[in-house]
């Protein structure tokens, strides 16, 4: 079973910056068909969405293209924390954001398709 600990969410002023970190349990290396780890958010009234993913493989890829160049997806070289950059926040981004992690090496959009979830980290941009 793996564990996943984010933190990192706070206000911040629209403009700003913050960076949010997902801690996995070193079980997730016992994956040996490779994962995916991911950044979801989800806003009060609005389904969860993709922000952007990464595969144990490297390649990090984004959802929304108001997201891309602002958001920016990496790992630690242990690839047991999950890092997400966040520059210009805006008001639209404010939102408890997961971290996820799917058990295929390949990527997904749908929520559904992830196995472990951490508890979300908030962060509001005001």
């Amino acid at each position: 079973h793996v564990q996943l600990v984010e933190s990192g969410g706070d206000l911040v002023q629209p403009g700003g910056s913050l960076r949010l970190s997902c801690v996995a349990s070193r079980s997730i290396h016992d994956i040996r068909s490779g994962y995916c780890m991911g950044w979801f958010r989800q806003a009060p009234g609005k389904e969860r969405e993709g922000v952007a993913a990464i595969s144990s493989g490297g390649l990090a890829t984004t959802y929304d293209a108001s997201m891309k160049g602002r958001f920016t997806i990496s790992q630690d070289n242990a690839k047991t924390t999950l890092y997400l950059q966040m520059d210009s926040p805006k008001p639209d981004d404010t939102a408890m954001y997961y971290c996820a992690a799917r058990r295929v090496l390949a990527c997904s959009w749908s929520p559904a398709d992830f196995d472990y979830w951490g508890q979300g980290t908030q962060v509001t941009v005001s």
